[in-house]
């Protein structure tokens, strides 16, 4: 550290090192996070391009699963792609600005994540537990508050992490053990105090993170007790509550990880929550069924033409 100090240095390049070992371990490591990637921009797509092409999926509910599928697919296009790049052809520069700039993004589009599934939790607890009120607290100038208040809360708790670590010199090394621009593993490399930095993302991950979780556990706390009191008949309502609640675990529970790990934290939820949202969401799954359907008998009919010719 000193001997970098003492030539007043401060890095404006940097190299991420998330994957160690010689370059054909690498490029093997390119094919089962290439499959992921694919089965998630495709399956996402597809959860997309079903509820926006089907009127009948046009409610609440449904407006969110597609807001997160949109996000599950911003995230592996634009971080995903590079991190491929990099195994594939060892492309692991960035600079400052740039990395500046994918570290905002990333932990930005991670909170929208999980305020969208707090978004959920209150559209279940409102369907649940207000029923003849559903429509009212679900009209859009209803719902706003609790789309711009958290939305605002994240940009200004992401613009706060990232200004501080904008403001730190960087003399220590250039390479970050990691394979994207994550808080931490670039903010140890800087050569000054950091309380600051660790301040201010516990504070994120507090005031984004826990209260999100907080609100969701009070919410479904709520829903079971509701579904307790109403009677038996009631729990075929919790049925697309256990859907939001297997995605909210795919999550969460992914998120104390760490490089490789860390990778899988970014794309597993990408992967699996349209698949869990397509196998258990039975308007969804018809919807799907049909498609294939209709291209199926398209091509049938097709076939049939061509022989007749």
């Amino acid at each position: 550290m000193s001997e970098y100090a003492a030539r007043n240095i401060s890095h404006t390049d940097f190299i991420l090192s998330g994957f160690s070992g010689s370059r054909e371990w690498k490029q093997l490591l390119f094919i089962p996070f290439f499959l992921l990637f694919v089965m998630s921009v495709t399956a996402n797509s597809m959860i997309i391009f079903i509820i926006l092409s089907h009127r009948a999926l046009h409610s609440p509910m449904y407006l969110l699963i597609c807001v997160m599928a949109s996000v599950d697919l911003v995230i592996p296009i634009f971080f995903v792609s590079n991190m491929l790049l990099n195994l594939l052809f060892n492309w692991n520069h960035i600079s400052l600005m740039g990395c500046l700039v994918q570290m905002f993004c990333i932990h930005f589009l991670e909170s929208v994540q999980s305020t969208v599934l707090l978004w959920m939790a209150l559209d279940r607890f409102y369907a649940i537990c207000t029923p003849l009120h559903y429509n009212e607290h679900m009209r859009f100038s209803a719902f706003l508050k609790f789309v711009i208040v958290p939305l605002l809360r994240n940009a200004v708790f992401i613009s706060a992490i990232v200004g501080l670590v904008r403001s730190l010199s960087y003399c220590q090394s250039n390479e970050i053990k990691h394979c994207f621009c994550e808080h931490m593993a670039l903010v140890t490399l800087a050569c000054g105090p950091i309380y600051a930095n660790s301040v201010v993302g516990l504070c994120a991950a507090f005031f984004i993170l826990a209260a999100d979780v907080l609100f969701i556990v009070v919410s479904y706390v709520r829903i079971f007790v509701s579904l307790f009191k109403s009677g038996e008949d009631s729990w075929k309502a919790f049925h697309t509550c256990s859907t939001h609640l297997i995605v909210m675990m795919a999550f969460y529970l992914a998120m104390d990880i760490n490089t490789f790990l860390g990778v899988l934290y970014i794309i597993i939820p990408a992967t699996v929550n349209p698949i869990i949202y397509g196998v258990r969401t039975k308007e969804i799954r018809n919807a799907i069924l049909k498609m294939f359907k209709v291209r199926s008998n398209k091509g049938i009919n097709l076939n049939v033409s061509a022989v007749k010719a």
